[in-house]
């Protein structure tokens, strides 16, 4: 009997399934836009910021590929996807309210707050990455591999109105006569109640995803072309290391983008806040409790959140863009205006024109959230689905931890506390990972009837 290909889904049916990163990416936004000032306000000083954000990629570096294997290899009443959302949400629900009361939370522990807020961003990324995973897998599970850009635009999309959402609620809470500044040791009222209503929205984001969609059964994956090996396959957790040094070659050459595009976004996430403070605000890097510190706060978290907004638009951009040019080249641009998005902060010194910055930031950052899975989906076998998507992340959380180890002492030591040059060295990493995606990665653009049969799939 022949098998089926997978049934196109409606553009509906792929934005019930992909919900959930809109709660998720609220959470990143909110740690993104506040961590660093969080743990400032803590008492963490500048060139110690990186070593404490160093939790994010650990975190990511173990527990993706161990749930990408966990989730190939589950059959559930739930799903074989979801109950890692699910566990995945509550967790990082539950950081999300910790975080920002660690200061309180030590006075009943008897701990030293910076210690036990480290804990909390712990989980935070530990459940941010438990739930971030399956929804990339879904998108191979649920999907034909012609719907998979438009699979990843759409979760780009999402992701972009949850970071949006996130980034932007501690500087609306302000807007609103909710204070922005707290006492020394403590966290403004603004980001506390912001990263409660992060909480709320992220759990009935995930809960709408489990909600509206069903996954294939292990029945009904066995019908498709490309199920057998599914439902036949057996693996352990010991295979991840094997898995790990059969990698495709494809994904090896995009490995070598993904360094410097997220060595760049890490050292963005990491040091705008004290980039702003002391270049823009004339803030001395000891100044962290200030008010005007907090404006510096506040405004990172603005200008993060009109990069996640460029980058809706950009998401519905990348299909069309993608068939002109192709989908490397479509990449290589994203990257270079991004870079050039980073440097332009060091030379417009006016606060309100920073926008202009963050335009070439939010095509990099839409094309980073879905052309590298768009051009990486095609060479990974629908049985290793899940565990290859943990081990592409090894690419994202590497440089992050390499950036990590040396960001705070380079600013520290170089750059004498001013992280504003280091936002520029950021913008160098992301323009060389423009040139290496021009020279190392395999051109496998769709045929043009593949590319029109995406454009017709975007209606509502």
């Amino acid at each position: 009997m022949p098998r089926k290909i997978k049934p196109n889904l409606s553009i509906l049916q792929i934005i019930n399934m992909s919900m959930g990163f809109l709660g998720i990416q609220m959470a990143f936004g909110l740690q993104n836009g506040n961590a660093s000032r969080i743990l400032a306000n803590f008492g963490a000083d500048v060139h110690e910021l990186s070593w404490f954000w160093l939790v994010a990629p650990i975190t990511g570096l173990i527990v993706q590929p161990i749930i990408g294997h966990l989730g190939d290899n589950t059959w559930s009443p739930l799903g074989r996807r979801k109950p890692y959302f699910l566990i995945g949400a509550v967790l990082c629900a539950i950081g999300l309210v910790m975080l920002p009361n660690a200061a309180s939370a030590t006075q009943l522990l008897v701990a030293n707050v910076l210690l036990l807020a480290v804990i909390f961003l712990a989980i935070m990324d530990a459940s941010i990455n438990i739930a971030m995973e399956p929804f990339r897998a879904l998108v191979g599970d649920m999907l034909p591999k012609h719907q998979g850009t438009i699979g990843f635009s759409v979760q780009t999309i999402l992701i972009g109105i949850g970071a949006v959402i996130g980034s932007e609620i501690p500087n609306w809470l302000t807007k609103i006569g909710v204070s922005n500044v707290a006492p020394k040791g403590f966290v403004a009222d603004n980001v506390i109640y912001a990263f409660y209503m992060g909480a709320i929205i992220l759990i009935v984001s995930i809960l709408y995803t489990m909600v509206t969609t069903k996954e294939y059964s292990p029945e009904e994956f066995a019908s498709f072309e490309d199920g057998k090996e599914i439902q036949e396959h057996k693996s352990k957790i010991s295979d991840i290391f094997k898995d790990f040094a059969n990698v495709p070659t494809q994904m090896k050459r995009l490995g070598v983008v993904q360094f410097f595009s997220w060595f760049a976004l890490f050292t963005m996430w990491v040091f705008t806040t004290s980039a702003l403070a002391t270049h823009h605000f004339g803030l001395s890097p000891e100044d962290t409790h200030s008010a005007d510190f907090n404006k510096a706060g506040d405004l990172t978290g603005s200008l993060f959140g009109s990069y996640n907004l460029y980058a809706i638009f950009f998401a519905f951009a990348l299909t069309p863009i993608a068939k002109y040019i192709g989908k490397k080249q479509t990449h290589a641009l994203a990257l270079l205006c991004g870079g050039l998005g980073l440097i332009s902060i060091y030379f417009i010194k006016d606060v309100h024109n920073l926008w202009i910055s963050m335009i070439g930031l939010g095509f990099a950052w839409a094309s980073i959230l879905a052309m590298p899975y768009a051009m990486l989906i095609d060479s990974i076998p629908q049985k290793k689905m899940g565990v290859y998507m943990g081990i592409f992340n090894f690419f994202i959380v590497i440089p992050q931890i390499i950036n990590g180890v040396i960001g705070g002492p380079i600013v520290s030591t170089i750059f004498g506390k001013y992280a504003i040059s280091y936002i520029v060295v950021g913008g160098i990493c992301m323009i060389i990972g423009a040139i290496f995606t021009m020279v190392f990665i395999q051109s496998d653009d769709e045929t043009p009837k593949e590319i029109k049969e995406e454009i017709q799939q975007i209606h509502f």
